[in-house]
């Protein structure tokens, strides 16, 4: 992956890490980590954002992001998203909120600690392959299931762990999820 979002991506963690919000990476970014390696035009993080967060937040990144106050108030009001798009670059890192399920805490407990970058070596906290798994499974039903990119990214990432994937975790989450059949399109249950 091309070095420069990986250091944007950065720029948002480290504020995210001053302010003692949890976070974890999520998307195509983790799906690149556990599956197949592929370009992004953007960054999803998943953050425990406080509405006593929102001024500091602007504050930590309004120099060289493009970030708005009345923006993360509408996510935090309608637990939903929000980005910060690098001056620069015009690199977009979109924000989401927890939506307040036990999905949601779950991913924040079961994220891992991994090296996204080598030079330098840097680690952040990435969504665990299963939660991102269940992530795109969602984002496909959302999307009404038409994005081959997505359907590649989780394909990419059961073929690379299998074996190896909490399997009775994703088939309890689904259902939270709403996404029981697709689980089963990917996984065969026995």
């Amino acid at each position: 992956m091309n070095k420069e979002p990986i250091e944007i991506t950065f720029k948002v963690i480290d504020a995210l890490n001053e302010l003692g919000i949890r976070y974890l990476i999520g998307g195509s970014l983790a799906s690149s980590i556990f599956g197949e390696p592929r370009a992004t035009r953007d960054t999803d993080l998943l953050a425990d954002i406080r509405l006593d967060h929102a001024k500091a937040l602007c504050e930590a990144l309004e120099s060289e992001f493009h970030i708005s106050i009345e923006a993360i108030e509408n996510a935090l009001r309608h637990r939903s998203r929000f980005n910060v798009i690098h001056f620069q670059s015009v690199f977009k890192v979109d924000i989401f909120v927890p939506k307040n399920r036990s999905f949601d805490e779950h991913e924040f407990q079961r994220r891992q600690l991994h090296v996204v970058s080598r030079d330098p070596e840097r680690h952040a906290y990435v969504a665990s392959v299963e939660d991102i798994i269940m992530a795109k499974l969602e984002w496909c039903r959302e999307g009404k299931e038409v994005s081959a990119e997505q359907w590649r990214d989780i394909t990419g990432m059961f073929k690379t762990n299998e074996g190896r994937l909490d399997v009775s975790y994703m088939q309890q989450t689904a259902d939270e999820l709403k996404v029981v059949d697709l689980l089963e399109r990917l996984i065969p249950i026995q």
